[in-house]
């Protein structure tokens, strides 16, 4: 299957680059030079992902990013970031970015996650149960969609990778280097892409995600998923 990507980025030879990688690994690309002209790409043909850079002038990478997940919820955007500060990376994952690369980067490394996070979209080919369930929660593994006392949750690929894992893995606590390994896939990275997306999560599955009881804190190890019969 050949999956389109869109590459989002003001220097031509960035997105040269990005582009010869990812056509090299099989992907149909496109480029957009600028915000308003990637968010006319997005809807003229809706992509498999979206590579973001968050430099971007004019309408700057977060609001393109926060557009998407507003009006194209669960496209995957993986972010072009040249900040390398941890609250610059966490803002790209807090509007919804599914993972990021820091510049300077291996456009290697940003096709191998590209791949990951494709990969993770595919429809799932397990025999494993499609309909995860805990009370009023549905996840679909299948569709990729999940759903709260019947209305749909707006989840981006990382967060319901999250959701379907912590469902399946129930009553355990589990580190953030477990969860990064065992979610992500990563062996090494930023643990504080963990902490947002936890957040992220307790936002949309909680009725109080100050005061959790679905997804809590297990206070010295990470965090443990209590189903709602012991919550």
């Amino acid at each position: 299957m050949t999956h389109r990507v869109l590459v989002v980025d003001d220097d031509p030879t960035v997105s040269d680059v990005v582009r010869r990688y990812l056509e090299q690994d099989g992907c149909r690309v496109r480029l957009a030079a600028d915000g308003l002209a990637a968010l006319a790409a997005v809807d003229a043909e809706r992509p498999d992902l979206v590579v973001l850079d968050l430099m971007l002038g004019g309408l700057d990478g977060l609001e393109v990013c926060r557009r998407l997940q507003r009006d194209q919820p669960g496209l995957p955007v993986v972010m072009l970031t040249a900040l390398g500060e941890e609250s610059d990376r966490v803002l790209g994952l807090e509007v919804g970015a599914d993972d990021y690369v820091t510049k300077p980067f291996s456009p290697r490394e940003l096709t191998l996650r590209v791949r990951s996070v494709l990969r993770r979209t595919a429809p799932a080919a397990s025999p494993r149960p499609a309909l995860l369930r805990d009370g009023d929660l549905v996840a679909d593994t299948g569709r990729r969609t999940a759903e709260r006392a019947g209305r749909p949750l707006a989840l981006t690929v990382r967060e319901f990778d999250l959701l379907e894992f912590l469902l399946r893995n129930p009553a355990r606590a589990w580190s953030r280097a477990d969860l990064l390994d065992r979610v992500w896939g990563w062996q090494f990275g930023d643990q504080s892409t963990v902490t947002v997306h936890v957040r992220r999560l307790r936002e949309k599955i909680e009725d109080d995600p100050a005061s959790p009881v679905r997804l809590v804190t297990a206070w010295g190890v990470g965090y443990r998923y209590e189903p709602a019969a012991r919550a």
